[in-house]
């Protein structure tokens, strides 16, 4: 399997060379979406239709995800009559790995052939309006993480490196079908929530949602040209905005309920535009 050229590759992505030999004995068809998806909002990848599933810890050069509700699987198949490339379990900064790393699955993607990129997240809530169970389209991101780009040069300028016409065509969609908000994400590194004061920081930044992912992701797909659109999934008010402490089990929980809605919108983004 030969890499796939691609605009504005910055950087040598030989590092994949090894994950495609070993994928290549699959025969997989060339994914067009590329989806990652956050805690608690995996089980869409069991609704894909002929599908092939691949443990990513039998991919050379693929890092192992650790945190609970991230099954560490790739699964290809159709997705209302798209071809995807789904990763069930993100790789997270925190679990030790440098933000490159963490963007080896869109990597792969690209270089299987992938061009446009889903990717989701649990976050907590600063925008007041925010609740548990808000959808939120990421308009654009704050790095709070102190981490540098996933790769040593920059990518394409630009003012958003989400796709602002694929975000307003979503909104004029689901306008009378799905409640959507729009809103900037800021990524800490974690593993720990932040404080109240972090948090009240953080909201004079311009930040409406909070979370531990994503921006590496993102950084990277900017730079291979994929056209990307980010989904927060609102399963908690950020630390200190409520009484209630947070728990890891509770941000999977509220993922589980809002998960349908969340696949009716992903299945709506792949069947109309």
């Amino acid at each position: 399997m030969e890499l796939t050229q691609l605009p504005h590759t910055a950087f040598s992505m030989n590092d994949t060379q090894p994950a495609l030999e070993y994928l290549a004995p699959y025969n997989l068809p060339t994914p067009e979406v590329l989806l990652i998806l956050g805690s608690g909002l995996g089980s869409i990848a069991d609704t894909i239709d002929s599908s092939q599933v691949i443990s990513t810890k039998n991919i050379p050069g693929y890092p192992v995800s650790t945190v609970p509700g991230h099954k560490g699987r790739l699964v290809f198949g159709q997705l209302e009559g798209k071809h995807v490339m789904v990763v069930q379990g993100r790789i997270h900064v925190y679990e030790g790995y440098t933000p490159y790393e963490a963007a080896f699955p869109v990597r792969l993607a690209a270089a299987l052939g992938a061009r446009k990129f889903i990717v989701t997240n649990a976050a907590g809530g600063i925008h007041p309006d925010f609740s548990p169970g808000t959808l939120m389209l990421i308009s654009n991101h704050i790095n709070m993480a102190m981490e540098p780009p996933p790769i040593p040069h920059p990518g394409p300028p630009a003012v958003s490196p989400y796709d602002t016409a694929w975000i307003n065509q979503i909104l004029d969609l689901t306008r009378d079908q799905i409640s959507l908000q729009k809103g900037v994400y800021l990524w800490t590194k974690g593993p720990a929530y932040e404080t109240k004061s972090e948090i009240k920081a953080f909201a004079a930044l311009g930040a409406d949602a909070v979370g531990m992912s994503t921006v590496p992701e993102v950084s990277q797909a900017h730079t291979l040209g994929l056209k990307t659109l980010g989904i927060s999934t609102i399963t908690n008010h950020a630390a200190g905005l409520s009484p209630i402490l947070l728990k890891h089990e509770d941000v999977l929980e509220v993922g589980k309920g809002i998960q349908t809605t969340l696949e009716s919108l992903v299945r709506l983004i792949l069947r109309e535009t």
